[in-house]
């Protein structure tokens, strides 16, 4: 009986692979084809785990299978008003997955553009289903096979299918943002054997992660996207698959984007309670205090304050006292990034780690928190700060130190044992010690101190420290002060935005103020961050121009860890790696995100554990009291 069995499907599915076969065999029958299919093909089973609601990069999914919705939505939020949001400089495109297209306006994804499947802010890294139903993978991780919804949907009403994730994938990989070419370019091959299913492959890779990231990617249209003119800079209105469209644009100006009534997802679990206004206003705002005297006003309904002085000395006006606005100061979820003065390491005078430590010695933080910042904040120690990831106060385990044992020199040996910290000054702007440690170092570089200017074979240790705004101006300008202190000059420099990001992308700088927001699960933006590979590809955020084999090393450990243990372990380790090369003099950091909003406005009373990472993102689950 089963010998007969097998001839009809060998038969039946001469003329294809045998991974198209068994794809078709799964996607009518059921897992349980997979032994039928075995001996009629005669391949080893890779013994695939069934079809899941769900995928954690870590564990089980916190969420069971009959989830209703996300713990931080209320699925009772009323539904219909208009929401005004304010964003900080100018947009010049409306395609924000490809870097030369320009300056892409906020707010498209995920209300525009939504991906596979909905990541949860209430848990380190899982993903649930939203235009992917469903997600397959072995216990490997050597492949990510998706089940689409049927009922998935454009915002025309036309169906998503297997082909526009194969188009997307395919347009992403050559002309995508480099953290997706990057991730991309690892899947070895793709394949749709129908048109609710499609599969990546990667086997033998080692990366955990992946599967995750492929369920992150947006799914674009293939009859509406311009895939020849997709780096170009267009005012085009793109076609979605989310909750709203775009029906107004100004460019450089404003963006109206209107509810979908057509959305098709808005009773999945991972949408309920979400996307709450009837239309959401971009307003766009070339000063910072423009953009505060429009949210004092009430032309905008909502801000994310990021200036400690106005923090405490600017929010009392007419509209706070009479209580059309409040002010909220929530919990940060989850590790704090890092920020800091970044030194381009492929400028020949910023090689030198001893060079980088000592002017990192410069900065003082102490003076500084206290005089411009109000003491609202935290000076960053690791690039983990505040969670279990981070190396800070931490002896390194015997898992660590085998991790680095190939990589001798790579840590430090205070790093080793978790006990460097940044330099703390007396906090009064003249404190000496700091500064006679940093000479001291410099010296042993080759450097000394000749008429007031500090010169190594009589060539004068000066670079320029490029801003984009006043605030950055501000603390660029503290700290070059405090370097002319032992000689060095560094000269600040304010240009636009469009200079800006064309000379970050392109390396073009010596010194600039950055910031890496740190993921509650460390992944792949590791890679594009720290990576060998990606110092000498432009745009990526590689800016200090890292190569390194130990940090290379400690990235691939991170994304093959099975276990919660060991991904923490790899982590720690690369968090002292990195703090171990002085590539970053750090910054600091808030354990509170700062809020004012129109009391009109109403939130769930759960946050996300992790936070939101950005201002639409914040307000996806608010919705207004009286629509």
């Amino acid at each position: 009986m089963q010998s007969e069995a097998i001839r009809r499907l060998q038969d039946r599915f001469c003329n294809l692979s045998w991974r198209q076969a068994l794809l078709r065999l799964r996607g009518a029958l059921g897992a349980s084809v997979t032994a039928l299919a075995t001996a009629a093909f005669g391949i080893a089973s890779s013994a695939p785990a069934p079809p899941s609601y769900a995928i954690a990069m870590h564990g089980d999914p916190a969420l069971p299978p009959d989830y209703k919705n996300f713990p931080y939505t209320d699925p009772a939020a009323k539904k219909g008003g208009k929401l005004t949001l304010g964003y900080l400089g100018t947009f010049d495109s409306l395609n924000p997955f490809n870097i030369k297209s320009g300056s892409a306006a906020q707010g498209l994804v995920p209300a525009v553009f939504q991906t596979l499947m909905a990541r949860s802010m209430d848990e380190p890294f899982t993903m649930y289903g939203l235009i992917a139903k469903s997600i397959e993978t072995d216990d490997a991780r050597d492949y990510a096979l998706f089940h689409l919804d049927p009922a998935a949907r454009f915002a025309d009403g036309s169906p998503i299918t297997a082909a526009d994730v194969l188009f997307t994938f395919d347009l992403l990989k050559t002309k995508g943002r480099p953290q997706q070419r990057s991730a991309y370019t690892l899947v070895k091959s793709v394949e749709t054997p129908d048109a609710e299913t499609i599969r990546f492959d990667f086997p033998g890779l080692g990366d955990r992660e992946l599967p995750l990231i492929l369920a992150l990617m947006p799914v674009l249209s293939r009859k509406a996207t311009d895939a020849v003119d997709f780096e170009s800079a267009s005012f085009d209105i793109p076609l979605g698959s989310g909750p709203y469209r775009i029906v107004a644009v100004e460019p450089g100006q404003k963006l109206v984007l209107a509810r979908n009534r057509r959305y098709w997802a808005k009773d999945l679990p991972s949408q309920r309670g979400l996307f709450n206004f009837d239309t959401i206003e971009f307003d766009y705002f070339r000063d910072p205090n423009s953009l505060f005297e429009a949210f004092r006003a009430g032309l905008i309904d909502f801000r994310i304050e990021t200036d400690p002085a106005r923090w405490t000395t600017g929010y009392d006006f007419p509209a706070l006292r009479d209580h059309r606005v409040a002010t909220d100061s929530l919990p940060i979820g989850g590790p704090k990034g890092m920020d800091g003065f970044v030194f381009n390491t492929r400028r020949d005078f910023f090689k030198d780690v001893r060079v980088r430590e000592a002017l990192g010695m410069m900065f003082d933080f102490e003076w500084v928190n206290a005089n411009l910042f109000d003491g609202l904040y935290t000076r960053s120690k690791s690039f983990f700060d505040d969670s279990i990831f981070t190396s800070a106060g931490r002896p390194a385990s015997f898992a660590e130190r085998a991790l680095l044992k190939p990589f001798p020199g790579a840590v430090r040996p205070d790093f080793l044992e978790g006990l460097w910290h940044p330099p703390q000054t007396d906090g009064s702007g003249r404190d000496r010690l700091w500064p006679l440690r940093a000479l001291t170092l410099l010296g042993s570089a080759g450097y000394h101190v000749t008429n007031d200017r500090l010169v190594r074979d009589g060539r004068p240790l000066s670079f320029e420290i490029m801003v984009e705004d006043r605030m950055q101006e501000r603390l660029a300008l503290d700290y070059a002060d405090s370097l002319a202190r032992i000689g060095v000059e560094a000269r600040v420099r304010l240009v636009d935005e469009v200079q800006f990001q064309r000379r970050r992308q392109n390396f073009d700088f010596d010194m600039m103020i950055g910031s890496w927001l740190a993921s509650a699960s460390p992944g792949s933006e590791e890679r594009t961050r720290w990576g060998s590979a990606a110092a000498d590809e432009p745009a990526s955020f590689n800016l200090a121009g890292v190569k390194s084999p130990a940090v290379d090393a400690m990235i691939e450990a991170l994304l093959a860890a099975k276990s919660e243990d060991d991904f923490v372990t790899a982590v720690r380790a690369l968090d002292r790696v990195l703090l171990s090369g002085f590539y970053i003099v750090p910054l600091y950091y808030s354990r509170n995100q700062w809020i004012a909003a129109s009391t009109t406005l109403a939130r769930p009373m759960k946050l996300p554990a992790y936070g939101f990472p950005t201002l639409d993102d914040t307000l996806d689950s608010w919705w207004r009291k009286k629509p």
